[in-house]
């Protein structure tokens, strides 16, 4: 669940939504509720949730209200209770039901109309911010063999997509994208792939399936374990929407869809994803996957390189002097 602050009628407050997508909604916890909602860990009871606001206030909560705060989460999809089993359940078995991956994210952080997206992305490579448009969709050379591209809101880093992929557009001739995304929900597995093509408003981001069979052969590991993890995550689908962008109608391109995510708690230990022996592996077999392909392959990462603001729990607003000591 992510927890980030917001501002709500005057009042500083707590939000939750689910990056796994299994509620779309956003429940926000004003300071006294929160204090409550915090105590719905699966380990204190009714009572014992009374008798703890109690030591702190001096008050007693009715057993109704706490009750009816619960229900309203569990209509929601915020406890992990047996109607929450039910509805995952349900969304899992429509998602690998499906012949292709839904654009989850089309008409919320993106146009679903083709004409709007080409009008919003269009307006991406605009000077000052972009790049300016882009000399040709149809590069001869290889001189662009990966970019790191970012995965934030388009309303917020729209330009800063156009500068990574203005470079894709005129410096790669590939017809096969390797696209690394981070996964916000987290995965049991470094890595996650999918065989089903990626819907965007400008049609589908076809997969290379053989490409990602032969990748998952050579791997060593479970590579389709976590495919669920696809069904909402955005860090993938940003990237295909943007390739369908300069590539539809002018070049056939596949993409490969990979999600990663590593352990905090390693990291935490001062260990890093290397030293996973997963990781290596996997990546050794990518390499030698491009090699027996015969495809000219380009990577791509859906990775954004730092996170500041009250958005994402800093207490205190960007300033000009934050932006120029990341930049």
């Amino acid at each position: 669940m992510d927890a980030f602050p917001v501002e709500h009628e005057g009042r500083s407050c707590i939000a939750l939504r689910d990056p796994a997508g299994y509620t779309d909604a956003v429940v926000v916890l004003p300071p006294p509720l929160l204090e409550i909602v915090s105590l719905f860990d699966g380990e204190h009871s009714v009572l014992e949730i009374q008798e703890a606001i109690m030591r702190r206030h001096g008050a007693l909560l009715p057993r109704e209200r706490i009750e009816a705060i619960a229900d309203a989460l569990d209509d929601q999809g915020f406890l992990d209770s047996a109607r929450f089993a039910e509805r995952r359940a349900a969304v899992d078995r429509d998602f690998l039901g499906a012949p292709t991956r839904a654009a989850s994210h089309a008409g919320g952080a993106y146009p679903a109309e083709p004409g709007a997206l080409r009008q919003t992305f269009d307006a991406f490579f605009s000077p000052p911010g972009g790049p300016g448009p882009v000399d040709g969709a149809g590069a001869a050379s290889s001189r662009v063999r990966a970019v790191i591209a970012p995965h934030i809101d388009f309303h917020r880093g729209g330009p800063a997509y156009a500068w990574a992929y203005r470079d894709v557009a005129e410096g790669s001739d590939a017809d096969l994208f390797v696209v690394f995304g981070t996964c916000h929900a987290g995965l049991p597995h470094p890595f996650a792939m999918t065989r089903k093509d990626y819907d965007t408003p400008l049609g589908p981001a076809p997969v290379a399936r053989d490409f990602v069979e032969a990748l998952a052969g050579r791997a060593g590991q479970d590579c389709f374990g976590s495919e669920l993890a696809h069904r909402a995550e955005h860090s993938i689908e940003f990237q295909a929407v943007f390739l369908r962008y300069l590539y539809a109608g002018r070049r056939d391109v596949e993409i490969v869809p990979v999600l990663t995510s590593f352990a905090h708690e390693a990291l935490a230990r001062g260990r890093g994803p290397e030293d996973d022996p997963r990781v290596p592996r996997f990546l050794e077999a990518l390499d030698a996957t491009i090699a027996a392909s015969g495809r000219r392959v380009a990577l791509v990462a859906g990775a954004d390189l730092a996170h500041v603001g009250p958005r994402f729990g800093d207490p205190e607003p960007v300033s000009a002097d934050d932006l120029e000591r990341i930049g």
